[in-house]
């Protein structure tokens, strides 16, 4: 891509950040739904995790069969049919899976109701393959990762609102109505749900996002050998791994926080909730900062909006703690944690690699703090993970992405599937836990960062050698 071509293209960016918001508010919306049904169909705790299930294992499928597709038309799919025609279908199938939960619900069936929201995880496959290497082709490379991270920060919106709306949507005003919802209840929301997926699906259609948009091409005057599939790509290959580790100690971290702080620390179950929301919240926190740059070239302007951005997405978990009648006060001292992230933000001066270094060597402090401390300190130390998490997606896929070429939206795909790794990793870690105790099973998580550390430096030597230069480019835009 053309390093002239500086500016986001905000006309283009603003319609493609909608399906971002999407995906962010159905998977925080299934934490409402596996109480509800569990209580509905009289299910196991086992049982009732099978949505989770469902709806992630749908990621993984999807890029297997995008992938069985290209390989019977001997043509990648979405070169084939284009990158908006792409996103229109991916949102057209979620839709499709929404109308199933009106037949679920009128015959109370479990099963149709996960065969629904797996039709619509396969949509956010397609939907997510495309996506992504689009955000960070709307605009010069050097702010690709930054558009990516604010795309990331706009699903934070979304999963801080989708379970308020649809716990709403479900229970009603009543707050003390608990689990005490019909399954009938569950199908108008969804309904809207696929309703809005439909009319996003026909906008973008007619949207200007471009069908073909430019991508980064490797500099490889030297290397007279034509790449035949986006596997090889080391940086490709490695960023897959880096992307299974990375979900992989993004979920697993949150997943067993509450199991700490009911064993270690005598929390109460109902007590965590704002504990685990201050987790999520923290990745927007630092997503809106991480994001920044997408915003503006003046240098003065981004220094205040990188103390403005990570403040104002605090406000927002503040906001709707306190419409939770949640009791804030233990939650301004990590006022000063953000601090920290906002220093390894501007070190990292927008380079991905960089950034990835960074950040995951503090994922690694932050872990082994939070396994050698007690109390409120290592509750803390264990939430900043999230912090530190924020920007590690859009950092990996750059990276990973960045010289493929035509082969980019083929290794998007697969880049995709490795979001299993956030069910793998957290039962793996579940499993150390039963033997070494709760508090030392972070171990796993520092693991997971150290390979991060790993990567950030071996992609970047891989990425110098076929003319990809991060800093040249940041450095030729100012």
């Amino acid at each position: 891509m053309s390093s002239e071509n500086s500016q986001t293209k905000w006309g283009q960016f603003i319609p493609l950040a909608t399906v971002f918001f999407f995906w962010g508010f159905v998977a925080a919306s299934n934490d409402i739904l596996i109480p509800v049904f569990k209580k509905a169909f009289d299910l196991t705790q086992g049982e009732s995790q099978l949505v989770s299930l469902a709806f992630y294992i749908a990621y993984t499928v999807g890029s297997l069969i995008y992938m069985g597709i290209s390989l019977l038309m001997k043509e990648d799919l979405v070169n084939k049919i284009g990158y908006k025609n792409g996103l229109s279908l991916g949102l057209i199938i979620s839709a499709l899976g929404t109308l199933l939960f009106y037949p679920a619900a009128n015959t109370g069936s479990f099963t149709l109701m996960l065969a629904g929201l797996f039709i619509v995880g396969l949509g956010f496959s397609l939907q997510q393959t495309v996506a992504n290497p689009l955000a960070i082709a709307l605009g010069s490379i050097k702010t690709g990762s930054q558009r990516l991270t604010l795309a990331g920060g706009i699903n934070n919106f979304g999963t801080t609102i989708g379970p308020l709306i649809v716990s709403f949507a479900i229970f009603g005003s009543n707050a003390n109505a608990n689990t005490d919802a019909s399954i009938e209840s569950v199908k108008i929301p969804y309904l809207v749900l696929g309703l809005a997926f439909l009319i996003v699906g026909i906008l973008l259609k007619f949207s200007s996002l471009p069908e073909r948009p430019e991508l980064i091409e490797e500099d490889d005057s030297q290397d007279k050998t034509e790449k035949k599939s986006a596997l090889q790509f080391p940086q490709l290959v490695m960023g897959m791994i880096a992307i299974f580790l990375y979900v992989g100690v993004e979920v697993s971290t949150a997943s067993n926080l509450p199991a700490y702080m009911e064993s270690k620390l005598g929390f109460l179950t109902k007590d965590i909730a704002p504990y685990v929301s201050l987790y999520w919240a923290s990745l927007m926190i630092g997503r809106w900062t991480g994001a920044v740059e997408a915003f503006t070239e003046n240098m003065s302007l981004q220094k205040i909006l990188r103390f403005l951005a990570p403040y104002l997405a605090f406000g927002v978990f503040l906001a709707v703690n306190a419409i939770a009648k949640h009791d804030l006060t233990p939650f301004y001292i990590y006022g000063l944690v953000i601090l920290v992230l906002i220093a390894a933000d501007m070190a990292s001066k927008g380079n991905p690699a960089r950034m990835l270094l960074i950040f995951s060597t503090l994922g690694m402090v932050a872990l082994g703090i939070g396994m050698l401390t007690s109390g409120i300190v290592s509750v803390y130390a264990f939430t900043s993970v999230g912090l530190f998490c924020s920007t590690l997606w859009p950092c990996i896929f750059t990276l990973a992405v960045s010289g493929l070429g035509k082969h980019t939206s083929q290794g998007s795909s697969f880049l995709i599937m490795m979001i299993m790794g956030g069910g793998f990793v957290s039962v793996f870690q579940g499993k150390v836990a039963e033997m070494i105790g709760i508090q030392s099973s972070y171990i796993v998580g520092i693991i997971c960062f150290a390979y991060l550390v790993f990567y950030a430096w071996k992609v970047s030597a891989i990425l110098k050698a076929h003319g990809i230069d991060f800093d040249k480019k940041i450095a030729g835009g100012h």
